[in-house]
């Protein structure tokens, strides 16, 4: 008889196990499957209860799932047993293939450990392979067979038979753990899969918040934004602009993008652009600004961001440009004001020796000092021995070599002295310009539209010397002195003006015609000067006026044409008032102090004044 149903109970136990099979395939989540793996065994292999203990990311292993009893379900659902535990029940047990099967003896001994477990009473086993109410099997699961690591752990108990298992039931417990295994470990990668899925639309939904934010606050931004390139042959053209910086320069958005900040720069800001572009930071500088007069240049503080990528690196410059035309104004009003003469607005005092200090270097004068016992002994002689008279020089050639000498000049004719030209007066090879180590490293650059700019620190803003590591400077000499051949030196001259007859003005008619007479006075100096001459007021009725690149009688040409053109009549309050005017001329010598050329102008000018009658002096 039994060997007649044996195929048949087989092929029933086959179908039902298909169908707990199936129902692990089509679970939706790891719930479902852990349910239909418990569901399975009862329903598919014939064990009245059945349990599924997972393990936790802890490693521990909790009751996950339980079929067969309600009460047991109530019971032992969630409760947790240590790894340790398990390991040591699953060592403990009697190996039947893959299955781990612990007789009550040994069962009872481990009951104290914690793993959560359900006694159902019963009778003493009459036979030899009758199932005990302690016994248990228990059917390790793991992830990608024995060699994988442990998912968890299926505990059966009371088979309906009452019978232990035999080869077949073993097997078939074995296949199906096995199968619960990759149920339970694509359950799990599902779940996890689904959890990252939603983290990943989350930061995609936080990114693309984060991108609107950042779209909004660049496009509705009061003041200019852009991105522009870094590096590379387009490093700072323009990708994208705002409105804001649109309306500041004057320029469409697609105008914009055809341009770099490099082009936009006024030349004399690109290496400080240049500079702030590659480290990012800021500075302040000028942009080239359209407007319907034309073009001209506004003042902004333009602040550079790098925006990294932390796999790709540097990816693209954000620049932020503020219009900051109204305080540089302001600025250099203040500036104007601090380095200006309130009544007349020509140079200070201050800013008079400032001028006289960056044409001076701090080189002393290798020739010696000109023996002047008196002012008015050396302007009162003009034969042209005089010099070789008091210095006992029998030539010019001699003099010029004991007072030249070391000077950057050699013997021969030179180049153009000074921005006004002019040549050397003695010898026949030509000067060379002193060449003083530059004080920084030359970094050249090359922009987008080939030009050359070197990186040197350069605190205004203004493209450094040129890349090659040197500056050059010309030594400010005094041309030879009167009664002695030129031949064409030119130099600075400082001509020292003080008025003649200004008081008595000042004191009969009162202060406000004495300042119409001054503003009247630096007026006529200042168009009588070539652009790039200065004209400063020292105070009270004391002009100087530096004129670079003339020679002596060049000098002398101009005190007399300034001097005529002060003496003439001057209308002050609706009456005419005349004043003279008295000219020392000084020059200026590298190796000399700003303080010691001033003074030596204005002693020649009392000189001159004390050589001329008060009535000459005078002209009112």
């Amino acid at each position: 008889m039994e060997t007649e149903s044996e195929p048949y109970v087989r092929l029933a136990t086959m179908r039902q196990l298909h169908q707990a099979v199936s129902d692990l395939a089509t679970a939706r989540s790891l719930a479902d499957t852990l349910q239909a793996v418990v569901d399975g065994v009862v329903n598919g292999i014939g064990w009245e209860l059945a349990a599924v203990n997972i393990v936790q990311p802890d490693g521990d292993l909790v009751v996950a799932a339980l079929s067969g009893s309600d009460a047991a379900d109530s019971l032992l659902t969630g409760r947790i047993g240590s790894r340790t535990a398990w390991e040591r029940r699953l060592a403990a047990g009697e190996q039947w293939g893959a299955l781990r099967f612990l007789r009550h003896d040994i069962a009872r001994q481990l009951e104290t450990d914690g793993i959560p477990a359900w006694y159902t009473p019963g009778p003493e086993p009459r036979f030899a392979d009758e199932w005990h109410p302690e016994d248990q099997l228990l059917a390790p699961m793991y992830e990608s067979g024995q060699a994988g690591d442990l998912v968890g752990v299926l505990a059966v108990d009371r088979p309906r038979d009452g019978r232990r298992p035999g080869a077949w039931g073993c097997e078939a417990l074995q296949m199906y753990a096995a199968q619960a295994a990759t149920a339970i470990a694509n359950a799990r990668l599902r779940s996890n899969m689904q959890r990252a899925l939603v983290r990943l639309e989350r930061e995609q939904q936080a990114l693309r918040a984060s991108e609107e934010s950042f779209r909004q606050a660049f496009e509705y931004a009061p003041s200019g934004m852009a991105i522009a390139e870094l590096g590379g042959e387009h490093h700072g053209r323009v990708l994208r602009a705002n409105d804001a910086l649109c309306r500041l320069l004057g320029r469409s958005a697609s105008a914009l993008r055809r341009w770099s900040f490099v082009d936009l720069a006024h030349p004399e800001d690109v290496g400080v652009l240049l500079r702030t572009s590659a480290e990012g930071g800021r500075t302040e500088l000028r942009l080239r600004r359209r407007e319907k007069s034309g073009e001209s240049y506004v003042w902004v503080h333009l602040r550079n961001s790098v925006v990294a990528d932390a796999a790709d690196g540097p990816r693209f410059l954000l620049t932020h440009v503020e219009d900051i035309e109204d305080r540089k104004r302001r600025e250099l009003h203040l500036a104007h004001r601090a380095s200006h003469d309130a009544l007349t607005g020509l140079p200070n005092s201050a800013e008079l020796r400032s001028r006289l200090a960056a044409r001076l270097c701090e080189r002393p004068s290798s020739r010696p000092p000109t023996p002047v016992e008196s002012l008015d002994a050396a302007y009162g002689d003009h034969r042209p021995d005089a010099f070789a008279r008091h210095e006992n020089y029998e030539s010019y050639e001699e003099y010029a070599a004991a007072h030249y000498a070391g000077e950057p000049y050699g013997t021969g004719a030179v180049a153009p002295y000074g921005p006004y030209g002019g040549e050397a007066p003695y010898g026949t090879e030509a000067r060379q310009p002193y060449e003083a180590p530059s004080p920084y490293t030359p970094h050249p650059v090359t922009d987008s539209g080939g030009h050359t700019y070197d990186l040197g620190p350069d605190a205004a803003g203004r493209p450094a010397a040129p890349a090659g590591g040197y500056e050059t400077h010309t030594h400010a000499v005094a041309p030879p002195p009167e009664g002695l051949p030129d031949n064409g030196v030119k130099g600075l001259a400082v001509l020292f003006c003080d008025l003649d007859g200004f008081k008595p003005i000042n004191d009969r008619y009162g202060h406000h015609v004495g300042d119409a007479v001054l503003i009247e006075v630096a007026r006529r100096l200042s168009g009588g000067v070539r652009d790039g001459d200065t004209v400063a007021r020292l105070g009270g009725d004391e002009f100087v006026v530096l004129a670079d690149g003339v020679g002596r009688s060049d000098a002398e040409d101009l005190a007399v044409r300034l001097r005529t053109a002060i003496t003439q009549p001057i209308r002050a309050d609706g009456r005419s008032v005349r004043v003279g005017a008295s000219f020392g001329i000084g020059w200026a010598r590298c190796g000399e102090s700003p303080e010691e050329v001033l003074q030596s102008a204005d002693q020649r000018m009392y000189v001159e004044k004390r050589s001329r009658s008060r009535q000459h002096r005078r002209a009112i």
